[in-house]
């Protein structure tokens, strides 16, 4: 006879926390905040289901926390990129890239 093993009925709990973590890995590169509101979702509806069944509830709050802190530092990391884009659009047309460096210091100092 074969081990009886428990396993928690609420997959989508198992999915957000996958997601979730995907997502936080990612942030960086955009891409995590398309994870992270999947993951999100997922989250949200295990939260429910976990609330029914009443299996799965800490996967469901894992995947809601990951994917939302996914979901914010995506969201970080383009207002830094656009801000540093918009602080910087003059130093685009360099002749070398030590002159680049040279105008981004001057821009992000005030020197």
């Amino acid at each position: 006879m074969p081990p009886h093993h428990t396993t928690s009925a609420n997959g989508p709990a198992g999915a957000a926390v996958v997601l979730g973590v995907i997502g936080l890995s990612t942030s960086i590169f955009f891409i995590g905040g398309l994870f992270g509101g999947i993951g999100l979702i997922l989250g949200i509806v295990a939260l429910a289901k976990a609330k029914r069944a009443g299996t799965g509830r800490g996967k469901a709050l894992t995947g809601v926390v990951t994917s939302a802190l996914g979901i914010a530092v995506s969201v970080l990391v383009a207002v830094f990129f656009v801000w540093y884009a918009n602080k910087t659009q003059e130093c685009y047309r360099p002749d070398s890239f030590q002159q680049y460096k040279q105008c981004v210091h001057q821009q992000l100092t005030g020197n």
